[in-house]
């Protein structure tokens, strides 16, 4: 068959619903689109848990710093099973790390801003991990049959980071003034990031991995089901949201266009952001740190004679 004829091939089995395996023929196009989309997720799942990590010595319980190290474990868990996800598309694990670490490649634009308190852990459990729920679940459907069947299992595990964010923002939200402030004062903060995070409007046209059904949904339609889902919520709790404050139009929670400020995500998008160059170093710290590890791990079993 001519290069024409297997894109031909290609474009009907994804409009038809078809699943794509890794040793399937696909346009280079498509290989290099859904490689650099895992690969910033991967990167994002990696780098998502050092915000957390920082949080650990601000646990106010025991308990409570246990069930945050165990979600931090989970999240360098999801990175592993992406990373290799990726590397059957043709990038060696060690390579996107080392571009990840250079600065090369991206992560995802929450993880770039400061942490400073209990408060940002209800809301990085609860509203950013309710916002890659939102997105995750939307990709079950890909047309890369690989990825939607490791999305399961992480899809699985962030119900539990979901649930254990809730409980969180739910003991704030009931407890001193203090600590309803904590709570506010760190949605303050991340709330532009939150809009950001299912990025500027979809150019439905140019975007080839909405055309080949790698991304099922746009990302107004995703930011949409997020501010329906989660506004009524907060709001109900007794809080308030800074600018772009949602408004009610109709059925929808909406906010305005124009109140939405995009240059700190352009800012983000050069690894400019608040903690971008910070966090970096201390992943290329451990991983320098830890080159003696992989490189005993690399090396041939040693017998006894």
């Amino acid at each position: 068959m001519s290069y024409e004829e297997k894109l031909e091939e290609f474009n009907r089995r994804v409009e038809a619903g078809d699943k794509v395996e890794a040793s399937d023929w696909m346009p280079d196009d498509y290989r290099r689109g859904v490689l650099k989309f895992i690969e910033m997720h991967a990167n994002s799942e990696i780098m998502g848990a050092l915000p957390e990590r920082e949080c650990l010595p601000k646990a106010p319980t025991l308990k409570r710093k246990m069930s945050l190290a165990a979600k931090i474990q989970d999240e360098i868990g999801h990175a592993q099973l992406l990373y290799r996800v990726a590397e059957d598309l043709g990038k060696s694990r060690t390579a996107m790390y080392e571009d990840l670490l250079a600065g090369e490649s991206k992560f995802h634009n929450v993880f770039h801003y400061p942490v400073h308190h209990w408060g940002d852990v209800a809301v990085i459990g609860w509203l950013i991990d309710g916002a890659a729920l939102v997105t995750q679940a939307a990709l079950l459907d890909s047309s890369y049959a690989p990825y939607t069947r490791v999305l399961k299992r992480i899809c699985s595990e962030e119900q539990l980071h979901l649930r254990h964010g809730e409980h969180i923002t739910l003991q704030l939200a009931s407890g001193t003034d203090y600590q309803r402030e904590m709570f506010q004062e760190a949605l303050n903060r991340w709330w532009l990031p939150i809009i950001h995070f299912f990025g500027p409007r979809s150019n439905v046209a140019k975007d080839l991995l909405l055309h080949w059904k790698v991304k099922t949904r746009t990302n107004e339609d995703l930011r949409q089901e997020f501010l329906d889902r989660y506004v009524p919520k907060v709001t109900e709790l007794g809080f308030s949201f800074p600018t772009p404050v949602p408004r009610l139009k109709g059925d929808a929670w909406v906010v305005a266009a124009e109140d939405i400020d995009w240059a700190p995500l352009d800012a983000i998008k050069k690894n400019r952001g608040p903690e971008t160059q910070r966090r970096l170093s201390r992943r290329r710290a451990v991983y320098d740190s830890h080159r003696w590890v992989r490189e005993a791990l690399s090396e041939p079993a040693v017998h006894a004679a």
